[in-house]
């Protein structure tokens, strides 16, 4: 042991974050100059997006929790969506309102929190709701930096996927991880069949049997030799074929799924994984059963909040491009339908369901203290799979 405690990462601390270090320099030098010229101005600032990456109709917002942690204890009040909420360009999805000096700081760190979430949040949904009904797991924390496993794969996790991998995000979510053995297992004790086997014998029979079957021969040769090594135990197979093996690896499955059926092996369910995206899932639906998916939703890409002021002492006030004043978000509880009014507006009526639409942006802090507590991630992950239902995908 070198004695080493901890290695040095290229991290900020939440400390750090507290202290507004992790910030855009010019907000020290608003700062300092609103300081030395002694203005205190309360301000309300919107944040919103005004367009969406890779032709999504849609996002979830997410990374609420976190802007929360941040802001708690200061001297602010936030209007925003409950988090797993869906919504489209140029609405408004939060509200801060407070004496500027006491938040402006924290701008970069919040849309960060929010701008990533989001974009993993929506990612997971999108691959959820397009492999239809079938279980996604989150194997993507790898390609991220180690820092954000827990970040990654508790936004996979609310957006819908059945399970993460990796050990510390499943203790933040309070739930057990998934996986079973990797290629490095294979290859050290030298065949499929003797990995699988041993994993049958020495870890813990309550989980469920998933061989590996594609580090050495032909994938349909190894799953039946797996098949007949384990026989009625076998849960699984995960197929992770290189691509540049790969051919069509919808035919690949096609062949094991055909050969398993003709063996009595018509219980063993297929697992892919390796390289999977939207349109993969969309073409292996019809003979896959689960899918381990990875950076298409670990490396999401971000949903690009802006945060601009929209009222000032007060008065209505903000750049061009961007509406002023504090507004109120109304949407039709049956058909989803929005408006956007001035704030303190009645409820409109939804001309196509002629019901009372219902606002959207809720109070969730006071004067830097939370009006209720979060929601679970599994209470999140209910609801989103629930307005999931109501929302079309096309693969991109």
């Amino acid at each position: 042991m070198s004695g080493k405690k901890h290695p040095k990462l290229l991290i900020a601390s939440p400390e750090e974050i507290a202290e507004g270090k992790v910030t855009d320099v010019y907000f020290i030098r608003t700062r300092q100059i609103l300081n030395a010229r002694g203005i205190h101005e309360n301000v309300r600032v919107e944040i919103m997006v005004k367009s969406f990456p890779e032709n999504w109709q849609w996002a979830l917002f997410a990374g609420l929790d976190e802007v929360l942690e941040i802001m708690e204890g200061h001297p602010v009040t936030i209007r925003a969506l409950a988090e797993g909420t869906p919504f489209k360009p140029y609405l408004p999805v939060m509200e801060i309102e407070g004496d500027y000096l006491d938040f402006g700081i924290y701008e970069t760190a919040i849309l960060g929190c929010l701008c990533q979430s989001s974009g993993i949040v929506t990612a997971a949904a999108r691959c959820v709701k397009l492999a239809a009904g079938r279980p996604v797991v989150s194997f993507g924390a790898r390609r991220m930096h180690p820092v954000l496993a827990p970040l990654v794969e508790r936004n996979a996790y609310i957006g819908g996927c059945s399970g993460v991998a990796t050990v510390k995000s499943a203790e933040v979510l309070g739930i057990t991880p998934t996986g079973t053995i990797p290629h490095a297992l294979v290859i050290i004790m030298g065949d499929s069949v003797a990995a699988a086997t041993a994993f049958d014998e020495i870890i813990d029979p309550a989980l469920p049997r998933v061989a590996l079957v594609d580090t050495f021969g032909d994938e349909k040769f190894e799953s039946l030799a797996v098949a007949d090594a384990l026989g009625g135990k076998l849960s699984a197979l995960r197929l992770d074929t290189t691509s540049s093996r790969r051919g069509d690896f919808s035919r690949i499955f096609q062949e094991v799924r055909w050969e398993l059926d003709q063996k009595g092996y018509s219980h063993v369910k297929l697992f892919a994984s390796g390289g999977l995206n939207e349109k993969s899932i969309v073409r292996l639906n019809h003979v896959v059963d689960a899918y381990g998916v990875g950076t298409s939703i670990s490396a999401a890409p971000t949903v690009d909040y802006s945060l601009d002021i929209v009222e000032v002492g007060g008065e209505p006030r903000a750049k061009r491009g961007k509406m002023s004043g504090s507004k109120e978000l109304f949407r039709c509880p049956t058909c989803m339908e929005d408006t956007i009014l001035a704030r303190g507006a009645e409820a409109p009526i939804c001309e196509r369901c002629r019901i009372k639409a219902e606002p959207i942006l809720k109070t969730i802090m006071k004067d830097g203290k939370r009006t209720s507590q979060s929601p679970t991630p599994g209470r999140i992950r209910k609801d989103i799979l629930a307005i999931l239902e109501r929302l079309d995908v096309e693969p991109t």
